[in-house]
């Protein structure tokens, strides 16, 4: 029995209702494929494989290789597994993420290091890449190379977020080029993989994964957003997680560059570990700050940058369906 998909493709608008259930049924494979990935023999691994799956979440980078398959041939067989195989990925990095960042929720339920602690989380992370390397050794040598050099990228923006920026480069920039190895690398990838199994021409490939690279950018600056401005039943996760850790996201960069006294207080506040108190104090700051404006802005530059690629392929419903994308990841942010 097919395991139900969320629901983030079919709320799009000016999605036509042919291509919609084509992506759906595709995703309902794809789950099916997840789900059966990742059983082990021994019941606690698969209960702990299982848990961030069974969370939900959109699929949204499944949902990336089925789509820009339809620049294509979207009835090839290898489009499921492929498509799998970036969930896989990205579902794997959440439990090193939540480690690194000890984060008690995850899609709106205690993260795996909160229930079965922190080297059991890390175990289970290593597990679910490995059963995506699984799949990904049926789908050819340069399917393997992309991924290999993917996940090259996605271990490099991790290294880079925990260092820091190095003297001399700037601490926004520094950012945003972890956000394109975290983030974007895995989203772009997402689309050449469905490019290259959905037999598209090269030309129309190579736009598909720079239009995606760019919709990554945006999606995880909204992702910067929802922190701040989203309540917990909203986003799934503690509102203002980064403010507690002292992590810094783009509204917080453009805060820190004010010179106006009024934001001093606000500004001794961000880049350090907050209690309680505190982190509630920062987040009714910045939420009123015109730092959020700017951050919006930015992200839409990004979205922008992204359809400026999209308005380049041959029109279609595929087309207007990456358009929908690139109103999505701006409106998730409001």
């Amino acid at each position: 029995m097919s395991g139900a998909v969320p629901s983030g493709f079919l709320a799009l608008p000016r999605v036509d209702a042919a291509l919609a259930r084509e992506v759906q049924d595709g995703l309902e494979r794809v789950e099916d494929l997840l789900r059966e990935s990742v059983r082990a023999s021994d019941p606690m691994l698969t209960e702990a494989a299982s848990h961030l799956l069974e969370a939900g979440g959109k699929r949204f980078r499944a949902m990336l290789v089925l789509l820009a398959a339809h620049f294509g041939d979207p009835d090839m067989p290898d489009l499921v597994p492929a498509a799998a195989v970036v969930e896989l990925t990205h579902v794997a990095t959440l439990y090193h993420d939540d480690v690194m960042d000890e984060a008690e929720l995850r899609r709106g339920r205690p993260s795996a290091n909160q229930r079965w602690g922190n080297s059991i989380a890390i175990l289970t992370g290593d597990y679910v890449f490995a059963k995506a390397s699984e799949i990904l050794a049926d789908l050819g040598t340069e399917a393997v190379r992309l991924q290999a050099q993917t996940f090259g990228r996605l271990v490099q923006g991790q290294i880079l977020e925990t260092s820091g920026p190095p003297e001399g480069v700037d601490p926004l920039d520094h950012y945003l080029g972890v956000i394109g190895d975290k983030t974007a690398s895995l989203i772009a990838s997402s689309a050449e993989f469905g490019g290259m199994f959905g037999k598209v021409d090269p030309v129309t490939t190579g736009t598909l994964t720079r239009a995606s690279d760019a919709l990554g950018m945006a999606f995880q600056l909204a992702d910067d957003l929802i922190d701040v401005a989203a309540e917990t039943r909203e986003s799934g996760k503690v509102p203002g997680t980064d403010l507690r850790e002292g992590v810094l996201t783009l509204p917080m960069f453009y805060a820190l560059r004010s010179t106006d006294p009024a934001d001093d207080r606000l500004k001794s506040l961000l880049g350090r570990p907050l209690d309680d108190t505190e982190a509630e104090e920062a987040l009714g700051l910045l939420r009123a700050h015109p730092a959020m404006a700017e951050a919006e802005k930015t992200l839409r530059g990004w979205s922008d940058k992204a359809r400026a690629e999209i308005a380049t392929l041959p029109q279609g419903p595929a087309r207007d369906a990456f358009e929908a994308l690139c109103d999505y990841v701006v409106e998730r942010s409001g």
